[in-house]
C-alpha cells in the first residue's frame, strides 16, 4: 500500500508541473495577443506614408492643390542602377539600365501631366541621376552638388533653394530620401525608396516640413489616367 503511494508520487508531481493552463489563462493570453495585433495595425496605419498613387486618397487632392500653388518639393530616386543589375546598361556602367530609362520616361510623363510650367528641375551630378533626369525630361538637367550630399540638413537645404510659387523637382538618391523621411519622423517600416520612386513634401502653416505622400514608379500611370478623365 505504501509502495503504491510512493510509486505514484513522481507522476503526480510531473502532472502538476506540466498541466495545461486554465481556460481563463488562455482567454487572457488571447485577449493580450489581440490587443497587441490591433495596436500594431493602428500604429502602421497611423504612420504609413500616404500612397499618392491611390487617386482616392485624401492626400491626393491636397497634392494637386499644393502643386497648383507651386508649393511642393518632390524628391525622386534615380532609376535602376547598372552596376547592381544584370540588365543592359544605357551606356556608362556607372549609370542606369535600359529598362530603368524606360521606367524613368514613364515617371516623366506623369510629371508632365501633373504640370511643369511652374517647376524648377535639378539633378545630382552622379551619372545615374543625370541619365535618369534626361530620360524623364528628354533633355540635360542642371546639376546641384548638394543633391548627392545626403545629410541631416537635406530638407532644410532643399527649402532654401526653392523659389516661391515654383515647385521643385529633385532627382537624387535613396540616401537623401531616407534623410528626408527621418526629418519627417517616418518610421523605417513605412519608407518606400524603390527605384524612381517619389516623395512629395510641402511647408506647413507652422513653417515646418510637411509630408504629402509618396508614389512608386509603377503608379504614375494611374495619376495620368485619373487626370485624363
Amino acid at each position: 500500500m505504501l509502495q503504491g503511494t510512493i510509486d505514484k508520487t513522481p507522476a503526480l508531481r510531473l502532472y502538476q508541473t506540466f498541466r495545461l493552463p486554465s481556460r481563463g489563462v488562455l482567454i487572457a493570453a488571447l485577449c493580450m495577443l489581440l490587443a497587441v495585433t490591433v495596436t500594431a495595425a493602428w500604429a502602421h496605419a497611423r504612420f504609413a506614408t500616404p500612397n499618392l498613387g491611390n487617386t482616392h486618397h485624401p492626400q491626393h487632392s491636397e497634392l494637386q492643390a499644393n502643386w497648383s500653388k507651386g508649393s511642393v518639393i518632390v524628391v525622386l530616386r534615380h532609376a535602376e542602377r547598372c552596376d547592381r543589375s544584370r540588365g543592359a546598361c544605357l551606356g556608362d556602367p556607372t549609370g542606369i539600365t535600359v529598362a530603368g530609362s524606360r521606367v524613368a520616361a514613364d515617371v516623366g510623363r506623369g510629371l508632365q501631366r501633373l504640370g511643369l510650367g511652374k517647376a524648377d528641375v535639378w539633378a545630382s551630378p552622379e551619372v545615374r541621376t543625370q541619365q535618369t533626369a534626361h530620360a524623364m525630361f528628354g533633355k540635360t538637367i542642371t546639376t546641384q552638388g548638394w543633391l548627392k550630399q545626403c545629410d541631416g540638413q537635406f530638407a532644410e537645404t532643399a527649402f532654401a533653394h526653392k523659389r516661391n510659387g515654383h515647385n521643385l523637382v529633385l532627382v537624387s538618391h535613396s540616401g537623401c530620401m531616407e534623410q528626408l523621411e527621418r526629418t519627417l519622423d517616418v518610421p523605417g517600416s513605412a519608407r518606400s525608396n524603390g527605384y524612381a520612386s517619389a516623395l512629395f513634401i510641402t511647408q506647413g502653416s507652422d513653417g515646418k516640413e510637411k509630408l504629402l505622400g509618396q508614389m512608386a514608379a509603377s503608379e504614375w500611370s494611374k495619376l495620368v489616367d485619373a487626370m485624363e478623365l
